[in-house]
């Protein structure tokens, strides 16, 4: 019986996580429609960050930005760590199902040789911000 109640409790944690994900979906969906181009990682940071993602300048602390590579640590007023620590979880396993995703379907309507990683050790609340690199495959290397 125990086991039946943990098993719903899980599942029914998952259902808000589900929604966020069919809504951020569905958004990035509907912004990839107006096909966006990029000349350089310069226009990346501007399109992805500041008008798909809509974060704040302020928010964003670039760490590197080259000719292929972008490399961010974002402090933005995030509402899936908000949902995350509302639904006593792991920003590590939500961030990968919810924003990862979306991230990765968006930037590949952006320019299919784009690749998106975040570092998983360098997430929020383990740390300030959210550490992300985003390259493009044929001229940099993944770090993994």
């Amino acid at each position: 019986m125990g086991n039946l109640i943990n098993s719903i409790k899980i599942g029914l944690k998952h259902i808000p996580l589900f929604l966020a994900l069919s809504i951020f979906y569905l958004y990035g969906f509907l912004w990839t429609v107006k096909p966006r181009r990029i000349k350089d990682m310069k226009d990346l940071l501007k399109v992805f960050y500041y008008d798909f993602l809509k974060l704040d300048e302020e928010d964003v602390e670039v760490v590197k930005i080259g000719d292929a590579e972008l490399i961010t640590i974002s402090r933005n007023p995030c509402p899936i760590l908000k949902l995350t620590q509302k639904l006593n979880m792991d920003t590590k396993y939500t961030c990968k199902l919810v924003s990862e995703t979306v991230c990765k379907y968006v930037l590949k309507r952006i320019n299919p040789d784009l690749v998106f990683e975040r570092n998983y050790n360098h997430i929020r609340p383990y740390k300030d911000g959210c550490l992300e690199r985003i390259y493009i495959k044929q001229k940099v290397a993944s770090i993994h």
